[in-house]
């Protein structure tokens, strides 16, 4: 276990733009909420969403992110279950997604992110009312946050093992619990 205190302290001792902290407080949210529904421990599964693009500034590109990072975060004492996850969380990093954290902090990256842009660009940048059927339209707009792998999106919920509008539902009510440290409104 680790400490959102301690997770968060890394992150931002790494991570200075405000828009990737808020990514991370996204993922946070998401990997908690499903720590709820699957009976596993809330810290550690957000401490992994949390810690999965700590070192993006540092190393944006492939291979370095995110195997760097591991480095840094096995020297501070992050459990091994973790970091993997965090490893695996790259398609490119060559680790298999084995664990049910591993394939939880798949699916909700990209998804979590996804969300939180179209999210974004709507009225009042509020998320309440936000529906699954809207973020698919926005998910065939290759335009709209083009630096989101779509392909991503949809192996993540399979690899999980959940329908995808099931798991964007989820992820909508997972960032509406946050949404104020995010950026974005309630209504």
């Amino acid at each position: 276990m680790i400490p959102r205190e301690l997770a968060w302290s890394i992150l931002t001792e790494f991570t200075k733009s405000d828009s990737l902290r808020k990514h991370a407080r996204a993922v946070e949210a998401s990997m908690r909420t499903y720590a709820a529904k699957y009976g596993e421990d809330p810290d550690t599964w957000g401490a992994a969403g949390t810690l999965h693009d700590f070192d993006y500034e540092m190393h944006p590109r492939a291979p370095h992110h995110p195997v760097k990072g591991a480095e840094i975060l096995l020297a501070r004492g992050v459990p091994q279950r973790i970091v993997y996850a965090v490893l695996a969380h790259a398609d490119y990093s060559g680790m298999p997604r084995v664990s049910l954290l591993d394939r939880a902090l798949y699916a909700c990256d990209e998804l979590s992110g996804f969300v939180h842009a179209v999210a974004l660009v709507r009225p009042g940048r509020t998320i309440t009312g936000l529906e699954p059927p809207s973020v698919r339209k926005k998910l065939k707009d290759k335009a709209f946050a083009r630096t989101v792998n779509r392909d991503d999106v949809y192996r993540g919920a399979a690899e999980l093992g959940v329908d995808l509008d099931a798991h964007i539902a989820f992820v909508i009510g997972a960032l509406t619990a946050v949404a104020p440290d995010i950026g974005l409104a309630r209504a």
